[in-house]
């Protein structure tokens, strides 16, 4: 099965040290992107739970307040998603990247789905 890239930024209204720890940490993404995570002892593994689908996925990048990627291990041409934070000067706005590589083929549906994610994010934020 071939893989499909979707790629979409974000506005959000908030500073980027306050954004980051909600794009790489168990905590930050178990409050608004999966049901539930947890990390393996050795801290670069996540386990993310969507109701009953659990999927394990490696932390391969850590930028500082920049860039995180989560490459999902189980697979020959890996799914991940990650997530770029670039703050415009001029406008005094950060803004999400999101890259999502995987089987989903249905770029409306991406769209809904990451606009949903990225909703919950900003209400839980203040943005």
């Amino acid at each position: 099965m071939s893989k499909f890239k979707y790629e979409a930024e974000f506005e959000v209204n908030a500073p980027v040290g306050m954004l980051f720890p909600y794009l790489s940490t168990r905590s930050g993404l178990g409050d608004w992107f999966a049901d539930k995570v947890e990390v393996l002892p050795d801290k670069k593994t996540f386990i993310f739970t969507w109701e009953e689908d659990e999927r394990k996925a490696k932390q391969t990048l850590l930028k500082a307040d920049s860039h995180v990627k989560f490459e999902f291990e189980e697979e020959e041409d890996p799914s991940f998603f990650e997530f770029h934070l670039d703050f415009s000067e001029m406008t005094q706005t950060c803004f999400i990247r999101v890259v999502d590589y995987s089987d989903m083929d249905d770029l409306a549906e991406l769209g809904e789905l990451w606009s949903n994610y990225i909703d919950k994010l900003k209400t839980i934020v203040g943005a």
